[in-house]
Parts: C-alpha cells; structure tokens; sequence
C-alpha cells in the first residue's frame, strides 16, 4: 500500500445527468460560434435533433459529420480548418468514442494553435484548447466524455494516442435516453468495452491509485448488473442509465490509472482489420487475463466478489479463475463473437498483429506482466 500513499487524481469534467438533458445545452454553452463534431449515421437517424435545436436558438453552428469508427487524423483536420473559418469558440462533441476523440483534438489545436503531428503521445500536447469542450456520449462503452485521451488513425492503420490533461472537456452530459436505440450488438461491445477499462484501472501497473480502484469497482457492479438487462430490453431505462453512469466512472478511473495490456493488443485488429474497438477488447480479453493471472491474482479475486458476491467464501486461486471465467461468459451471454476467425482474421495475420501490437509502447508498459512478441503472438494464436 506504501506505494499508493503518494499520488495525483484529476476528477475529469462537470458532470451533468438526466434524461432529455441533451435537449437543453443553454446552460453550459456560452456567447460565441460552436462546432458540432458528430457522425453522419447519428445525423440521419435524428439522434442529434434536440441537441442542435437548443445550440441554434443563441449560437452560430456548424456541424461537423464526417466521422468514421477509428476516426483519422485527417477527420480531426478537416474539422479544425471548419472551426477556424467560422470563429468557432467552443466545440461539441456528440456520438461514441470517434466523434468525442475528434472533438477533444480539435478544441486544442482550435485553443493552441499547435501541429497535430506535434502533440501525439504522453503530455505533450502543453498548451490551451478552446473555451469550451462539452462531450455528449450516445454510447455507454468508451467513457470518452470523462478521459483526457483522443485516439486517433494515422496513415493507413497506426493508431496513435494524444493524452493530456488540456483535453479534458468543461461539461459531459449524460442522457441514456440518447442510448436506447443502440443495436445489441453495440450495446454489447460497448458495455465490456468499459468494463475492461475498469479492470485495467484496477490492475494497472503504474499509477495505480486508491480512488481509481474505488470508482473501478463501482463502474463494475453498474456494468455487470445491468448489461444483459440492456441488450436483452434496449429501452429499459433504468439500465441504461446504470450503464452510462458505469462507463463514465469506467473512464475517470482509467484516465488516472491507465490501461494497459487488452487496449495494446486490441487497437491492431481495429487499425488493420476494422473490428469494432469494444469487441476487439472483448476478444483478447480473456488471453490477457490468463497471461496476467500470476501477478494480478489477488487483484482478480477482489474483482470477482464485486461483481459475484457469493464467490467471496472461495479461495484467492478460485475466485480469480471465477472471474476470468465470468468476463468470458458476459460477453457469449451478451451475444459477442468470440473468437478471431468470427472477425476474418486467420493464422496468416498473426506475426502482423504481434508487431502492431509492440508499437504499443504507452499502453504495454502498463501491464503487470511483461508482454513480449512472442507473447502477443501467442494470445493472438490463442484467440484463433
């Protein structure tokens, strides 16, 4: 515990939770021009309708919807070049993980003026983004809305992380309303898509810290209890609700204690073979667990009687092995594929996930246990 005694916890932004709260963003958006960075899919199904009705009655607004899942670069550019030709003063971001990422990128280039190419990695990015950022998540999995972190595609298929305490966002608004016509499938990889943020707040090798662990756990019981009951009655809103209010505690927690081993083996079947990034989680979930049982075991145990308790009268060895097996059968239950092959991905593909999977250097120094080349390339083999 000596080594937890001393550490910094930055609580993330303003919080503002209610059904229908996305239809009033009055109160939270100042004088001023706003880019609203979404997706076209959002768009069309008129999930942003509200939302955009509130902004135009006092603001200038442009919207942004040229977003795709494992968002590039070049998204975050091109909506940046919009933002300066109107003046924009703040930036909302509305959708997923990608069109949140894409708005914390470009309210700090909109802010500091700086080259994104310039700002990649671990505190780099130093200066001030825009007045205002406000995040609105319509899914319940990344806890974009809550991280300082914007993950974003360069060139063909190299994902690379901005993480900077600068993007945090003023205000994320929670409204599971905005979550209930999510397809099962989506509902499904994003739920696990948060509880392995969790897990790996809680068993993160470095800055590992009493209050991620606390805000972890609970993220876990909200998420393990509620996330059948959403992919099984997609409008039941109290389940939503509960899955909302886990992923964002999901995302403070790993945004002080940082991810590590799943997230760098997870981010090449998106990058190279386009997996859905909560599925991708999903998949090398369970190889990770077990290649990092030997040191994390006790961790494990304390996990597996948050989310069952009756398992709290079972040994340390039991109670770990209880809960790798209890994540494996959440996501069959949820209806998630669960092997590689299911995705398209083969033998042949192996030895290019493994080195993709090294250049994931911020994440893999997280992991408890070492995870060499050799070892990616066996979870992944492990995984066919």
């Amino acid at each position: 515990m000596a080594a937890m005694n001393r550490f910094k916890f930055h609580y993330g932004p303003q919080v503002v939770s209610g059904l229908g709260a996305s239809g009033d963003l009055d109160p939270y958006v100042p004088e001023g021009p706003i880019l609203f960075v979404t997706d076209a899919n959002l768009r069309a199904l008129g999930l942003t309708d509200r939302a955009l009705a509130s902004l135009r009655e006092r603001h200038e607004v442009s919207v942004f919807d040229d977003v795709q899942e494992d968002p590039h670069e070049a998204s975050v550019l091109a909506a940046l070049d919009m933002a300066r030709e109107m003046g924009a003063t703040g930036v909302v971001g509305f959708g997923g993980g990608s069109p949140m990422d894409v708005a914390k990128a470009v309210a700090y280039l909109l802010g500091s003026g700086e080259r994104i190419a310039d700002i990649y990695g671990v505190g780099m990015a130093l200066g001030r983004r825009a007045p205002l950022l406000l995040l609105i998540p319509t899914t319940a999995g990344t806890g974009s809305e809550a991280t300082n972190i914007s993950i974003l595609t360069v060139g063909e298929t190299t994902k690379k992380g901005v993480v900077s305490n600068a993007l945090y966002a003023d205000y994320a608004l929670l409204d599971a309303t905005l979550t209930t016509g999510l397809p099962r499938h989506v509902t499904a990889a994003t739920g696990i898509d948060a509880m392995v943020h969790a897990i790996e707040a809680y068993t993160t090798r470095r800055l590992k810290n009493p209050i991620s662990d606390a805000l972890a756990k609970e993220a876990l019981q909200l998420l393990s209890a509620n996330l059948i009951t959403a992919c099984e009655e997609p409008d039941n809103l109290d389940a939503r609700d509960a899955m909302l209010r886990g992923s964002y505690l999901a995302g403070v927690a790993f945004s002080n204690a940082p991810c590590a081993g799943v997230h760098a083996l997870a981010y090449p079947l998106g990058g190279h073979f386009h997996v859905p990034h909560g599925l991708s989680n999903a998949l090398m979930l369970p190889q990770v667990l077990a290649h990092t049982m030997s040191a994390a075991r006790d961790l494990y145990a304390e996990l597996a009687v948050v989310m069952q308790p009756g398992c709290a009268l079972l040994g340390t060895q039991a109670r770990a092995q209880a809960f790798v097996e209890y994540m494996r059968d959440l996501a069959l239950q949820a209806g998630l594929s669960p092997r590689l092959t299911d995705v398209g991905i083969g033998a042949d593909d192996l030895d290019l996930l493994a080195d993709e999977a090294m250049k994931q250097e911020r994440l893999l120094v997280n992991n408890m246990v070492e995870i060499t080349r050799d070892d990616a390339r066996r979870m992944y083999e492990a995984a066919l």
